[in-house]
């Protein structure tokens, strides 16, 4: 059996620690309200691709789009993990 191993050396080093910082995850947290909303927003209009909207899937479109923008609002005005001084 023959492996096929690359002759090259790579071309940029990777550093060994690869995990990500505190600031780092806690823009990930901070981002996930977002995402969430999103995900609630689109499971709202996929529900309506094979019948018509009632009066109840507006109010859960209407409001499912309300926690979008108030998540992006609240994503923006966020400040972040203050550093240790």
């Amino acid at each position: 059996m023959k492996f096929i191993v690359a002759r090259q050396n790579p071309v940029t080093v990777l550093p060994t620690d690869l995990e990500p910082t505190d600031a780092e995850l806690a823009a990930l947290e901070a981002e996930m309200s977002v995402v969430s909303a999103e995900v609630e927003l689109l499971d709202a209009l996929i529900a309506l691709l094979d019948r018509p909207a009632s009066e109840f899937d507006a109010r859960r479109i209407r409001r499912a789009h309300n926690r979008v923008l108030s998540a992006r609002r609240d994503l923006a005005n966020w400040q972040g993990p203050k550093e240790a001084a």
